[in-house]
């Protein structure tokens, strides 16, 4: 590629179509929950049911992770993007014509989540990672944080206005047709042979031994488990937990949209945040008080109005650990191999958005309440924030020649 052809690749463009992929990409995966109530009742299911498929999607989307990271190292971020988005649209259109258990589980747990690791925010992390400067780069991953959290807010109220007037299926089509979108998108995130060339000399393999060797990174990993189990469980079951309580359909996903919002706020800061104080303490500040918003939640009398507040501040808190997280990873072990190493640590957030979704639907079949989820958030929002403060977030000194490689 001529400097030519890649000179309208500026970093803010890149910045704004990575922007654009995430909006779309996570706008319509934090829709799902909405699904949960008229997919069971139509097609006679349990909630365990619905419940499994969005645990599987989430377990399958951390599994393929570390690989599309790898991918996107090794032969450029924008071939996987597309990939990514074609097998995602492929996974809404099949989501909508699955007519059995199994059939919601392949395409809306193993397609969908197949898809989801191909344009979410550790293969953007990889990309805005080289695009970007140090002293620019946490900043630069708070913006694409915030700008997923902008497709929440925008996506969840055109989500539930084309299940009210299309129905569930005609609703996954649409939206099919809109994750469309990110196709185009995907040639701004074009990189140039020359962004991949390191004089330090580390194979994809050696770079994850000696991330799995360094305990800061360890404890981040174990962390970011607990952010998956919180905001997944959350995302999936609010609607139908509001909703055994008597509360109209609008205010999940006005609550929903409400997170959202102000978690664009919440990832902006944290980014801006993310080069003036120790990152560490950001994540453990987070997880503490995820804890304590949870808990007020469960100990208030619910009304519509503690619902939102609810909202409110879980927002501020949602997907504002995703700038600090890969921020530590990018400022310990370099940008080369960004996002296989991030997509390693979003490994463990999917196992606990595994459980967090799986359990919730589990344990209500079982217990007929979704209270000790609640509790178990609560116990593991502590262990969370425990865990990251000993966290070391000095740059691996490596051989001399490791200067170039660094950026």
């Amino acid at each position: 590629m001529t400097a030519t052809a890649a000179g309208w690749r500026t970093p803010a463009v890149v910045l704004v179509c990575a922007g654009l992929v995430l909006t779309i990409g996570m706008g319509i995966r934090h829709g799902f929950g909405l699904f949960l109530q008229p997919m069971s009742t139509d097609l006679g299911w349990g909630r365990e049911t619905f419940a499994l498929a969005m645990a599987v999607q989430n377990l399958t989307w951390g599994a393929t992770q570390p690989f599309a990271g790898m991918l996107a190292d090794k032969y450029g971020t924008a071939r996987v993007v597309v990939i990514g988005a074609l097998l995602y649209v492929l996974g809404l259109f099949a989501m909508a014509h699955a007519d059995t258990p199994v059939a919601l589980v392949l395409t809306a747990g193993v397609l969908i989540g197949v898809g989801l690791s191909g344009v979410t925010f550790s293969i953007m992390a990889g990309v805005l990672g080289r695009a970007f400067p140090p002293e620019k780069r946490s900043m630069a991953l708070g913006i694409s944080a915030a700008a997923g959290s902008f497709g929440q807010f925008a996506v969840l109220p055109a989500t539930q206005l084309l299940l009210t007037t299309l129905g569930w299926y005609g609703a996954l089509v649409a939206l099919g047709a809109v994750g469309l979108l990110m196709v185009p998108l995907a040639a701004a995130l074009v990189e140039k042979r020359a962004a991949h060339a390191h004089a330090f000399q580390q194979s994809a393999g050696q770079a994850v031994v000696e991330a799995f060797g360094h305990r800061g990174y360890v404890l981040l990993t174990l962390g970011f488990f607990v952010c998956g189990f919180q905001v997944v469980f959350i995302g999936v079951h609010l609607p139908a937990f509001l909703a055994d309580r008597g509360m109209p359909p609008h205010v999940a996903v006005t609550a929903l949209a409400l997170v959202g919002l102000f978690n664009i706020v919440g990832t902006y800061t944290t980014g801006w945040l993310g080069s003036r104080v120790p990152k560490r303490y950001i994540l453990s500040a987070i997880y503490f008080g995820r804890a304590a918003v949870i808990a007020l939640f469960l100990l208030v009398p619910m009304s519509v109005w503690s619902v939102y507040a609810f909202a409110v501040a879980m927002g501020l808190l949602w997907l504002s650990t995703v700038p600090p997280t890969n921020g530590i990873v990018a400022q310990v072990f370099g940008v080369r191999y960004l996002a296989m190493l991030a997509g390693f640590t979003f490994l463990s957030h999917q196992v606990g958005s595994f459980l967090g979704a799986w359990l919730g639907g589990r344990l209500f079949d079982t217990l007929g309440s979704y209270d000790l989820v609640w509790y178990l958030s609560i116990a593991l929002g502590i262990v969370a924030g425990l865990v990251n403060l000993p966290i070391d977030e000095r740059e691996i000194r490596r051989p001399q020649a490791a200067a170039a490689g660094r950026g």
